[in-house]
């Protein structure tokens, strides 16, 4: 690789602080920032670093709630600029992109020729599909679509010693050549969170634009009788829900401020936003999900409905309120040495009332302000906000997270269900995985990277 290749790395303190914070509250400055728009430049970065060991952490958006974006050793690697649309094949139902291209811009793109990119974090006008793979990211629809992973047809991957290799899911049905984990290297970069590689190309899978969706909001009279209406509606064949999602009383306080609508559905501790998505040429199963939902005590009186596009832009923005509002809150404590604090635990579905309940005698034990708590309940999987202050209550409130993880795992579930392992969350990986399944990932990252160089201190 020819050294005029590199791309420039400007020490400039001024632009190293704009890239020194993500969602996770932290705020790591790096040595240096590299802009790339090219594969070209990125490989060459990654070689002349290897050889001079100088540490690579890639960054799209940095909407990461777990540091892994962000750096305070070594070299800062926007792929921001990366950001062309190659090409939509609207027969193949294929896009190919860059990496710095963001999620909610491929989708308007996709929509042009009545596709869908399924994957939807909620962040998905601040993130790009490069850490949307990195992460494997998901989010309110992932209920009936599944996360990034599935998506993913192709990906170019610059390594660490400067080589670019493409890497493509085969056809085949069946397979027995060698082991299991080789059989796709494609799996090895995807949630890999920049430690494996650099995700410079994506092939992408695309689905067909759903028909007609329709979104529900529905209050209830007591958390429980929520989430039991999730399980519910999770094990009915009446219904066609994509998405299930579920609000605390802290959450539907945001969301009624945030809203300007501050007498709605005044009965109810907690609400589920539901998206129905029926078969093609069915009508949408109203008169189901209301049958459903008079079941488990609904306040019924005070359904919102979303029919349309444009509804249900309204109704995510409504959704996103909640993130929004406990960052801005989170963001005000830094100077104190608080933060917000998030979780993304996750536990089979049936059993997530039953997780819940022990999270919040936790919190109240240990003397500390409740979580708000809303997400994807269809799933399993929620999310846990807290603010910490100071750095006395973040220390306490992490103690709390770590028992609330102890449980989650005794209960089947995950230390981590969307949002990545990171910097952040790495203390209590070996809370989930075994002394045996470290080692393999050790393994995997010295063969790819024998330097160490690929975002230090993410994952391991």
């Amino acid at each position: 690789m020819e050294r005029s290749q590199l791309p420039e790395i400007t020490r400039d303190e001024e632009v190293r602080r704009a890239y020194a914070a993500d969602a996770s509250g932290l705020l790591l400055v790096p040595d240096g920032v590299a802009r790339p728009t090219s594969a070209g430049e990125i490989a060459a970065l990654l070689a002349e670093s290897t050889s001079t060991g100088t540490p690579v952490t890639t960054a799209g958006g940095q909407t990461s709630t777990t540091a892994a974006s962000i750096t305070d050793t070594g070299t800062l690697l926007s792929l921001r600029a990366m950001q062309r649309i190659i090409d939509i094949d609207p027969v193949a139902r294929i896009a190919r992109v860059e990496p710095g291209v963001l999620v909610g811009e491929l989708k308007r793109a996709c929509a042009s020729h009545e596709l869908l990119f399924a994957p939807d974090p909620t962040s998905e006008e601040e993130c790009t599909i490069g850490g949307a793979v990195a992460c494997n990211a998901s989010g309110a629809r992932s209920l009936r679509y599944g996360a990034t992973r599935p998506h993913v047809r192709a990906l170019k991957v610059a390594l660490a010693d400067g080589s670019i290799v493409e890497l493509r899911r085969t056809a085949l049905e069946k397979n027995t050549v060698g082991f299991a984990f080789a059989h796709d290297p494609v799996d090895w970069f995807i949630g890999s969170e920049g430690t494996l590689g650099v995700v410079v190309e994506a092939e992408l899978s695309l689905l067909p634009l759903p028909e007609h969706v329709v979104g529900l909001a529905i209050p209830f009279a007591t958390e429980l009788d929520a989430l039991r209406f999730v399980v519910a509606a999770r094990e009915s064949a009446d219904v066609h829900p994509r998405c299930l999602e579920f609000f605390d009383i802290l959450a539907v306080a945001i969301v009624r401020e945030a809203e300007d609508m501050p007498t709605w559905a005044l009965g109810a501790e907690a609400f589920v936003y539901v998206e129905e998505v029926p078969p093609r040429g069915i009508e949408p199963a109203l008169d189901e999900w209301l049958a459903l939902a008079e079941q488990h005590s609904a306040v019924v009186d005070d359904v919102r409905v979303y029919d349309g596009e444009t509804a249900l832009r309204e109704a995510r923005r409504v959704r996103h309120a909640v993130p929004a509002h406990m960052n801005e809150r989170g963001s005000l404590r830094r100077p104190h040495g608080g933060r917000k604090v998030s979780t993304d635990w996750a536990v089979p579905y049936a059993q997530l009332a039953r997780a819940i309940g022990r999270a919040r005698e936790l919190a109240t034990k240990a003397g500390i302000d409740q979580a708000v708590i809303y997400g994807h309940a269809g799933n399993g999987h929620p999310h846990q906000n807290f603010i910490a202050n100071d750095a006395d209550e973040l220390a306490r409130i992490e103690k709390v997270v770590e028992a609330t993880l102890r449980d989650v795992i005794a209960l089947g579930g995950t230390v981590a269900a969307e949002h990545g392992i990171g910097k952040i969350k790495r203390k209590w990986l070996p809370l989930q995985m075994s002394p045996l399944q470290v080692r393999m990932m050790q393994s995997v990252k010295r063969e790819l990277d024998p330097a160490g160089i690929l975002a230090p201190g993410n994952v391991l």
